[in-house]
């Protein structure tokens, strides 16, 4: 059993995937080639966003959106400790801080209760994390956000697909940007990523950094990055939005009888009714995870750990937190585990997992 398979995605769309590919080796522009407009099109068109930018990764479309926001040594930005490294890592990589706010309980996202309280006159954006493809309390953030003249970056690495009010992640603040790692719900066959936008100056200004600050050959108005998406990763990610609405749909059916099914047996995290989930991972918590863990493999079932330990508490960063605790990320850390999901995972496969679980779980759990 795969804990991603996308073996069965591509069988299921290998004559749509190759021909995009062979396109690209025929016409040779491996580099900001055709494909990378188009899809920068059909994505923002999807999206609804004024403007796609497609990047290099999920990481770099962070480091692109802060440079783009003038984001530098000395300010602060407020973000989440219960996420993946790279949420904090681009922040702290161009000099800025990390202020960290708890999250919420039920859902791992950050507790936009708690934000405004953490915002101080060094703050210089907010960045919410849509964790395990559910988008954050992102009306409520935004609103925060505006009373402090901050702009809002949405890490929507794990949740292009989701929506939030009827609208699409990655088009819910100032910014937005996403991963197309090979895990991810839309992913490519490397890296890739994709920054959203409907200011036009940030869009200019973004497309700039990505190609080392150019506004024109060999004129550089800003400092930049090489933060370009190959073409061969934008065709990739072309052939797959042929099927992505269906596996939306497929994974938050799956999700949802996942629920149903486990609910009585492990601590599920809840999606709020006015948003949707695209599950990048379907994440549990159990108590005594290192021996359920171990269980499950000799059942033949994968799992993860999406994350086993909180930002403020990893040895880079951990020494300028010094005595600040985040309590319920710190619960999460030592309890969350992902099981197996994906568009093509059958009924079977899935009652097999959820009566491991069942099995292994109950007397581990109540104790959360």
């Amino acid at each position: 059993m795969d804990f991603v398979d996308l073996k069965t995605q591509y069988a299921a769309l290998r004559e749509d995937i190759n021909a995009r590919i062979q396109r690209v080796l025929d016409h040779g522009q491996y580099v900001m080639g055709p494909e990378v407009k188009e899809l920068e099109q059909r994505l923002a068109a999807w999206t609804g966003a004024g403007h796609c930018v497609a990047v290099a990764s999920g990481t770099e479309a962070l480091l692109i959106a802060l440079l783009a926001l003038g984001v530098k040594a000395g300010d602060e930005v407020v973000t989440t400790p219960f996420t993946f490294v790279a949420t904090a890592e681009m922040i702290a990589l161009i000099g800025a801080k990390p202020v960290f706010v708890d999250v919420e309980e039920d859902t791992a996202n950050i507790d936009a209760a708690r934000l405004e309280a953490a915002i101080t006159p060094r703050a210089r954006a907010v960045m919410p994390v849509s964790l395990y493809g559910q988008p954050a309390d992102m009306d409520e953030i935004n609103a925060i956000a505006a009373r402090h003249r901050l702009p809002v970056i949405e890490d929507a690495a794990q949740s292009f697909g989701a929506t939030y009010k009827g609208r699409k992640s990655g088009n819910l603040s100032t910014i937005g940007c996403t991963s197309f790692f090979p895990s991810k719900p839309l992913g490519c066959y490397g890296d890739g990523g994709a920054i959203f936008t409907s200011d036009d100056a940030l869009a200019k200004a973004m497309r700039e950094i990505r190609v080392h600050g150019q506004e024109g050959r060999y004129r550089h108005a800003r400092v930049g990055v090489g933060g370009r998406m190959d073409t061969i990763q934008c065709a990739v990610v072309l052939a797959k939005l042929e099927r992505f609405d269906w596996e939306v749909r497929q994974r938050i059916e799956i999700g949802a009888r996942y629920d149903a099914l486990l609910a009585p047996s492990v601590t599920t995290l809840k999606v709020r009714p006015d948003r949707t989930s695209v599950y990048a991972q379907y994440t549990v918590r159990v108590a005594g995870r290192a021996r359920f863990e171990q269980e499950l493999k000799a059942r033949g079932i994968p799992s993860a750990v999406h994350y086993p330990m909180s930002l403020h508490q990893q040895p880079a960063y951990a020494g300028g937190y010094a005595g600040l605790s985040f309590p319920v990320s710190e619960r999460l850390a030592r309890e969350v585990i992902s099981l197996p999901m994906h568009a093509d995972l059958d009924e079977d496969a899935q009652q097999r997992i959820v009566a491991a679980v069942r099995d292994l779980a109950p007397a581990r759990s109540k104790r959360l």
